[in-house]
């Protein structure tokens, strides 16, 4: 039978490891992933697009596991007391195509990109940087804090964002963390003057300019976060000229993440050859680099394999009858008709 984790069952299963723990094994799991990156079957995620949002479904396999995730993003949403981003997915046997798990994936997505963000802070940041300057305080947001505290060793985060209520609701999750310093900046500038690195989850569907030159420092690392689409950014044209810029899947970048401002054959560099060591990433200190983040079906496939290999450790989620295991396998109008009497 297929594994089948909801909201609940997941959000069990975080508080069983402890979300530190929990971040700590998934970005085991994503490195190792990325070190292979060049064995996995890859493509672009297919996107729906409308005026208010997007539907997306990101598929990725390799000679094992087959995984894929539906997942939107409709920044006002929340006018209507849902969430900005939703998703579920769904773990597969490449050998028999049999579904493993069926899985919640929301608040696996606020965890797997908030250790995406570690995972390229750790490898392109200064290796002294403690404090994070972070822009945008939506549902990411407490989760990326979190994560470049616990996996990275940030000290100290500054908060911005133009509604003061989610600000205080993430600085609030923050106290939770007693050797992480949090202010409440008064303006975006305020909030990154003098960081380390900065962070951008913002999701508004716009051409924005979250970061402007001016604001930008010798030696920073930036995250550019916030949910990615055409005609989507968050990073003005000239800061992205003025740094070295790493990206996931690049066909899927150019078309959603802020290099779709940049020429077609503007340089970027795979993540995934820094994470393995193939490739330096940060060539001296006061480089700006940049981690133009759009998310990528890689990162759900190891939060997938995370969640089933956890959850069948710690007996957490139900086993369903998602798809038919017959004794028969080649009459499967027979078993409609015996599962159909057998509920009468």
């Amino acid at each position: 039978m297929t594994l089948f984790l909801d909201v609940n069952a997941a959000s069990k299963l975080v508080s069983r490891l402890g979300v530190s723990e929990f971040m700590f094994g998934l970005l085991a799991y994503m490195e190792d992933d990325f070190c292979h990156w060049p064995e996995f079957d890859k493509s672009a995620r297919t996107a729906a697009h409308s005026d208010v949002g997007v539907i997306e479904l990101m598929p990725v396999a390799d000679q094992v596991h087959y995984g894929f995730k539906y997942v939107n993003g409709h920044p006002t949403n929340p006018l209507q007391g849902l969430s900005t981003v939703m998703a579920f997915g769904a773990l597969s046997d490449v050998s028999t195509g049999f579904p493993r798990l069926l899985s919640e994936l929301t608040i696996s997505t606020g965890l797997r990109t908030a250790v995406a963000s570690a995972m390229a802070t750790k490898a392109l940041a200064r290796a002294d940087s403690s404090t994070l300057g972070l822009i945008g305080c939506g549902a990411q947001s407490t989760f990326q804090a979190i994560a470049l505290h616990c996996l990275v060793g940030i000290q100290e985060v500054r908060l911005f964002d133009i509604d003061a209520d989610a600000i205080d609701q993430v600085a609030m999750h923050l106290s939770a963390y007693p050797a992480l310093t949090v202010i409440k900046a008064a303006s975006a500038k305020a909030c990154v003057k003098g960081a380390d690195i900065v962070t951008t989850v913002t999701a508004d569907k716009a051409y924005a300019t979250i970061l402007t030159l001016d604001m930008i420092e010798p030696g920073m690392h930036i995250n550019g976060v916030g949910g990615d689409c055409p005609g989507k950014t968050e990073l003005h044209i000239d800061v992205l000229k003025a740094g070295k810029i790493f990206i996931e899947h690049e066909p899927q970048t150019r078309i959603e993440g802020d290099i779709q401002q940049l020429p077609a054959d503007y340089p970027v560099h795979p993540l995934w050859k820094v994470i393995k060591g193939e490739e330096q990433g940060r060539d001296e200190p006061q480089q700006i680099t940049i981690f133009d983040s759009v998310g990528f079906a890689l990162e759900d496939l190891s939060v997938l394999r995370y969640l089933f290999e956890q959850a069948v450790k710690h007996n957490i989620g139900e086993k369903i009858d998602l798809v038919p295991e017959m004794e028969n396998p080649k009459d499967l109008f027979g078993l409609m008709l015996a599962r159909s009497q057998a509920l009468s």
